[in-house]
């Protein structure tokens, strides 16, 4: 089965599902780009629900097939930051490290995000790690019972991403001034992480900007109580060898490397 195929064909079994959206799909174009946006749509709206094997089975070629042409990036050979031989910085996309966990800023519903498209990391993360991770998570806050509270962890399988697993960490939203709970949440969403990673026997971690997007904490503060908080936790011996500082904008590179020194080296995204 060629790739427009292969997508069409997951098309048609997700519009069996929802066909509330068979109006909508007509929207987009029959070109493999407009059938792939189409997909990653549907994939982004579809609710928690059981997940058909014929389904699950050319979801995972197409998207290992995917995560292969996009090149993935091996963490662990990622040089470290001078005078700091545990912290790596990256500027990147996130979804394309091999490490044991990558770190998800998720919202209170731990379910990643229904906006279509959207370009959030929650969104990148559940599109490219398939429809098993929103599952997943799911099984997780239904045995919770209530939304996840701001500055705790969970793990989950990495399912279609080159990272074995996910740590999903709910970051403080900032109303105005950044306050003293906010901080300190923020410093537990890195702490947290990094314990329930220990706990797990992981060994390399990599954290993405967490709040600095559409829950408004201010990168330079943000950056700073990620240092403090991640080299604290590595005075300490645990399982943890590597942390890597993924960044995408340049903005937030230089910030890491102004706290972290000038002889940092960053691997250029691709």
């Amino acid at each position: 089965m060629d790739h427009l195929t292969a997508i069409r064909a997951l098309n048609d079994m997700l519009l069996a599902e929802m066909p509330e959206y068979q109006l909508q799909a007509r929207e987009f174009s029959q070109d493999t780009a407009g059938q792939r946006r189409l997909l990653r749509n549907l994939m982004n709206v579809r609710p928690p629900m059981p997940l058909k094997q014929e389904f699950l089975a050319m979801q995972d070629e197409l998207l290992s097939a995917e995560r292969d042409n996009k090149g993935v990036v091996d963490g662990i050979t990622l040089p470290t930051v001078s005078g700091h031989p545990q912290i790596a910085i990256w500027r990147g996309d996130i979804t394309r490290l091999n490490v044991d966990a990558i770190v998800n800023a998720a919202n209170s519903a731990l379910l990643g995000c229904f906006c279509p498209c959207h370009g959030c990391i929650d969104n990148a993360i559940h599109s490219t790690a398939g429809l098993q991770l929103r599952d997943e998570c799911n099984q997780i806050m239904q045995g919770q019972g209530c939304p996840e509270p701001a500055g705790r962890a969970k793990l989950t399988k990495g399912y279609n991403l080159p990272a074995q697993y996910v740590l999903h960490t709910v970051g403080p939203i900032v109303q105005g001034h950044v306050t003293a709970r906010d901080r300190e949440e923020l410093a537990s969403c890195y702490r947290s992480c990094l314990e329930l990673a220990a706990v797990h026997g992981l060994a390399s971690v990599a954290f993405c900007c967490i709040s600095t997007g559409e829950f408004h904490f201010p990168n330079r503060e943000a950056a700073e109580i990620a240092v403090k908080t991640v080299t604290d936790f590595l005075q300490t011996p645990s399982s943890i060898q590597k942390v890597i500082f993924n960044v995408f904008k340049d903005a937030d590179k230089q910030i890491y490397q102004k706290l972290l020194g000038p002889s940092t080296a960053v691997e250029a995204a691709r």
